[in-house]
C-alpha cells in the first residue's frame, strides 16, 4: 500500500533530523535519507526538491515558534519566570533540531538562522533586563537564556522536560544575580 503524502513528508523530516543530528547536515546525503526510508531518491525529490528545502522544512516550525515567543514578550516583562518558562518549553520542543544544527554550524548559516537567533536573543534579553542594562544585568540575562537553551541541547528530552521548574529557577537565580548589582 502506498504511503500517504503527508506521512511520507513527516517520515522524511524525522529521518533527516535524526541523520543530521548524528552526522551533521553537510555529511548527510539525500541518498542516505532515501535509503533509510526505503524510497527512491526521485520520491524524496518529489517531496523536497533539494536538501536545503528539507532543512528549511525542519527549521520553519522553530522559526515560527521563536517569532511568536519574541512577539509575545515584546518589551519589558513583569514576570521573568513566565518568559523563561516559555523559552524553556520552546527550546525543549525543538531540542533535537537545535542539537542537529549545532552539530553542523554551517547549517545554521545556510538556513539563515544566525542573524535571526541573535536578534531573538537580543530582544528576549531586552525584555528581561531592558534596552540598556549594565554589564552584570546583561550577563545575567545571557546566562539565564543560554543556560535554558543549553539544557535543551545537552540533556535528553525526557530529562530536560521533567526538570522544567528547576531549570527556570536556576535561570531566575542567574538573572537575579546579574540585576542585584544594578543601581
Amino acid at each position: 500500500m502506498p504511503r500517504a503524502q503527508s506521512d511520507t513528508k513527516a517520515e522524511i523530516r524525522a529521518v533527516a533530523l535524526d541523520l543530521f543530528g548524528q552526522k551533521g547536515y553537510e555529511k548527510t546525503s539525500l541518498r542516505e535519507i532515501a535509503e533509510r526510508l526505503e524510497i527512491t531518491k526521485a520520491a524524496l525529490y518529489y517531496h523536497f526538491p533539494s536538501k536545503g528545502d528539507l532543512l528549511r522544512a525542519l527549521i520553519d516550525p522553530l522559526r515560527q515558534d521563536s517569532e511568536d515567543l519574541v512577539r509575545r514578550f515584546d518589551g519589558p516583562v513583569d514576570d521573568p519566570r513566565e518568559l523563561l518558562g516559555a523559552y524553556f518549553d520552546l527550546c525543549v520542543r525543538h531540542g533535537t533540531l537545535m542539537r542537529a544544527l549545532l552539530n553542523d554550524l554551517g547549517s545554521l548559516t545556510e538556513a539563515g538562522l544566525v542573524e535571526l537567533v541573535m536578534d531573538w536573543r537580543s530582544r528576549l534579553d531586552a525584555a528581561l533586563v531592558g534596552e540598556n542594562p549594565g554589564t552584570p544585568a546583561r550577563m545575567g540575562a545571557v546566562v539565564a537564556l543560554g543556560g535554558i537553551q543549553d539544557i535543551a541541547v545537552v540533556l535528553p528530552y525526557g530529562d530536560a522536560a521533567a526538570h522544567r521548574e528547576a531549570a527556570v529557577e536556576i535561570a531566575l537565580a542567574a538573572l537575579r544575580a546579574g540585576t542585584s548589582g544594578m543601581d
